[in-house]
């Protein structure tokens, strides 16, 4: 594979692990969590979550390590989170359901409290 379009899909892969991890991170809080599902999550699932967002964020940063040397790495991951954020900001302010789809095992054990 020709090495530019080996680090475009480097960076492409780190800038998803940023979204998802950022997005993870987010629905660990109660407050998003009551705004996807319409109910708290358990502390155990808020746990897992958290869990996946920090080696989601972990994720991108060996991504962008790959990807270039280290001071642009560093650069470019850190505008990656930023970008992550604010993504998954909007999705929570504009439709905040459809985060649900990245943690789908959480929707099916608020269903089955609930009842």
């Amino acid at each position: 594979m020709h090495e530019t379009s080996h680090a475009v899909w480097l960076l492409t892969a780190a800038l998803l692990a940023s979204l998802v991890g950022m997005a993870w991170l987010a629905l660990a809080m109660p407050a998003h969590g009551q705004q996807v599902w319409g109910a708290p999550i358990p502390p155990a699932h808020a746990r897992v979550l958290r869990l996946l967002g920090a080696v989601a964020l972990a994720a991108s940063l060996a991504l962008c390590l790959a990807s270039d040397h280290a001071s642009m790495a560093a650069l470019v991951w850190v505008m990656s989170l930023a970008g992550g954020a604010f993504a998954t900001a909007m999705a929570l302010a504009w439709r905040a359901r459809w985060l649900a789809v990245l943690a789908p095992w959480i929707g099916i054990a608020n269903t089955a409290a609930t009842r």
